[in-house]
């Protein structure tokens, strides 16, 4: 299987640590998929032209994720301010959305994008990525969107992306399970064919056409620090089922990826000094 992630990087900075780590779900999501057996795995996104832009994509480098069509830009890259509580939660206190690069331009899709992305099986985007305008030239792909939290999408956005999804995830802390179920029979009317929620420390909830499946959090060690579990799980999942088509076996490895990322500080490792 071959997973693309396309839109949203940051680097996440540690103000206890003075450390930055790589992130961004889209990101996060096509590293996860490398790092849990994706044949291939690619990022396209805009960075900028700093110290963190720098250190995204050597890490992107390091991991083995072609970043062909990368986009570079003058300009600070995409920071988020990330403070942790006594139990490992991440908890982000900041950011530069102003005035980073992706948020002062607009990724748009060129026909050598499109041929490019033509040779993987799964995209995936997020709310964060900036890519709603493009999502219909993408939606001949198995396409996967993470919604995020409540918070972040209401009816109205459902019906805007959900009928170009394949694959829908959210997470869902505060949702009752009567809550996901409904959220799921909505998302299904939209077209969408696998749905699920991530809810932290409760078992996650996914649904293949209306059949409902749970997983609880795998047991680990410390929890050291949350951020990025939920991208880990994503990427993981994507990587098992969209090649196998088994959903026990998806979500049993998508809980252990998430378990591993929690056991080490940002997305997926990498502190570097600012």
């Amino acid at each position: 299987m071959k997973l693309i992630g396309i839109g949203d990087n940051v680097v996440d900075y540690y103000q206890d640590q003075g450390l930055m780590y790589p992130g961004g779900n889209a990101l996060n999501v096509a590293v996860a998929g490398r790092r849990n057996g994706a044949e291939a795995s690619a990022y396209l996104g805009i960075v900028g032209d700093d110290a963190a832009a720098e250190h995204v994509v050597n890490c992107l480098r390091e991991e083995g994720i072609d970043h062909a069509r990368l986009r570079r830009a003058y300009g600070p890259n995409g920071e988020a301010v990330v403070a942790l509580s006594e139990d490992g939660d991440r908890i982000f206190v900041g950011t530069n959305r102003g005035t980073r690069v992706q948020s002062l331009l607009t990724l748009r899709l060129t026909q050598d994008d499109l041929d490019y992305i033509n040779e993987f099986d799964v995209v995936h985007t997020s709310v964060n990525s900036d890519m709603e305008h493009e999502l219909h030239r993408l939606a001949h792909k198995a396409l996967s969107f993470d919604f995020s939290t409540p918070k972040r999408w209401d009816a109205a956005y459902l019906r805007q992306i959900c009928p170009y999804l394949t694959y829908a995830f959210f997470s869902g802390s505060d949702m009752s399970p009567g809550q996901i179920r409904y959220l799921f029979e909505e998302v299904h009317r939209l077209g969408v064919r696998v749905a699920g929620v991530t809810r932290g420390a409760e078992p996650a909830m996914f649904s293949v056409n209306g059949a409902v499946y749970k997983q609880p959090p795998v047991a680990g060690g410390v929890i050291v620090d949350t951020m990025g579990a939920g991208d880990s799980f994503i990427g993981a999942f994507l990587t098992s089922y969209h090649e196998h088509r088994d959903m026990q076996e998806a979500l049993l490895q998508a809980s252990r990826s998430a378990s591993v990322t929690c056991g080490h500080y940002g997305a997926f490792g990498y502190g570097k000094r600012k």
